[in-house]
C-alpha cells in the first residue's frame, strides 16, 4: 500500500505543471503592469512576468509573427503566427518591445505589439 501511494503522489507532483521563473534581466517595477495584462475575450490572466518576455517580432499584410527561441525553453527555434484574437491593442507598453505571453503547453496567451515609432 505504501508503494501505491508513494507511486500516486510521485505521479501527481510530476504531472503538476512548475511555473516559469522570471528571466534573469527581469524588472520587477515592471511585475504590475505584466499583471495587469489580461487575455482577450476571457479577462483571465495572460500569466506574469515570469510567462511574459520581449519578443522578436516581424508583420506583414497577415498580422504578427514572433521568434520562439531558448528564452522559451524550446529546442527548436521557430515563428508563430499570432492570432488575432490574442493581440491587445489598447495597452500601453512601458517595455520598448513587442510583449509575448507564451507558454510551450498552452501557446500564446497574449501579445502586445511593440511601440509604434
Amino acid at each position: 500500500m505504501r508503494t501505491l501511494l508513494a507511486g500516486a503522489m510521485t505521479f501527481a507532483l510530476s504531472s503538476t505543471p512548475l511555473h516559469a521563473l522570471p528571466p534573469d534581466n527581469a524588472d520587477p517595477s515592471l511585475a504590475p503592469w505584466f499583471k495587469s495584462l489580461k487575455q482577450p475575450g476571457t479577462g483571465a490572466e495572460c500569466c506574469s512576468i515570469a510567462d511574459c518576455r520581449t519578443a522578436e517580432v516581424r508583420r506583414d499584410s497577415q498580422g504578427y509573427e514572433v521568434k520562439i527561441d531558448q528564452k522559451w525553453h524550446v529546442s527548436t527555434i521557430f515563428w508563430l503566427r499570432v492570432p488575432a484574437e490574442r493581440i491587445l491593442d489598447e495597452h500601453s507598453n512601458p517595455t520598448g518591445g513587442a510583449v509575448l505571453c507564451y507558454t510551450p503547453e498552452a501557446g500564446i496567451l497574449c501579445f502586445v505589439p511593440p511601440p509604434e515609432s
